[in-house]
């Protein structure tokens, strides 16, 4: 090593190449997770504010549940659409193809229910690529894992011509509450156009859509599936609203 190369401060410049790295690391995940998630900016979110449709969704079936909410979302009358995982599906195929007759909407929730966080790149290009309709004609949904993103989620979903899609309105029904107080809690929030998160698996969720359904109808709303609403995509306003209710304020 030359005189010069050695008065180079090279442990000073690792220090601060690392820093750098680990700064850039750290605002990638805040970008994904604040943007991406939180603001929404470029994914489908709610509809047509003016119209009188809300789109019903279920996460992370399909299950030993789904028969139960099929029969409630006939005898309602109502559209829906699941977004299915693909160990659920390979573990409920009957149920899976009781959606599929049943003519509600079928979009992918992952590869796997693992946060984007949890994977690494190219296993969450592998989570976001698989979706049960792949060998049909799109266009397809993709709704992360907890709605969450990674710096890589939103390039991985436009290269695999995947659209992300979020919601407004989430029935919180993995806490087990009482399925009257979950309705009522839905239906506050409830605007023209909303998209409803629910989830195919909770005990409580058939209950709490046969009263959410009830109480949409009183109010002369439609449950859809989420293309006949259709969705829209998320501006910065919209974006901009959204940020706070996505942190419970």
């Amino acid at each position: 090593m030359g005189p010069w190369l050695q008065r180079v401060p090279w442990r000073r410049l690792l220090v601060r190449a690392a820093q750098g790295a680990a700064g850039l690391t750290v605002g990638g995940v805040l970008a994904g997770e604040v943007l991406g998630r939180g603001a929404g900016w470029g994914a489908l979110g709610p509809g047509d504010r003016a119209g009188n449709r809300v789109a019903v969704t279920f996460d992370d079936g399909p299950s030993e549940r789904t028969p139960e909410l099929l029969a409630v979302l006939a005898r309602h009358g109502a559209g829906a659409t699941f977004y299915v995982t693909r160990p659920a599906v390979q573990a409920n195929a009957a149920a899976f193809q009781l959606i599929r007759e049943a003519g509600h909407g079928l979009e992918a929730h992952g590869r796997w229910h693992r946060h984007a966080l949890t994977l690494w790149p190219w296993r969450e290009w592998a989570q976001v690529a698989w979706h049960p309709r792949a060998r049909e004609a799109g266009p397809w949904q993709y709704r992360p894992p907890y709605g969450g993103h990674s710096p890589f989620t939103r390039l991985f979903a436009a290269l695999l011509e995947r659209q992300v899609a979020l919601w407004d309105v989430e029935g919180r029904d993995w806490t087990a509450g009482e399925p009257g107080a979950l309705a009522r809690a839905v239906l506050a929030q409830v605007q023209p156009g909303s998209v409803i998160l629910l989830h195919d698996g909770p005990a409580v969720t058939p209950a709490l859509l046969d009263e959410l359904l009830a109480g949409l109808a009183a109010r002369g709303l439609r449950a859809v599936r989420a293309d006949e609403l259709p969705m829209r995509r998320i501006g910065l306003r919209a974006g901009l609203r959204r940020l706070p209710r996505s942190y419970g304020r």
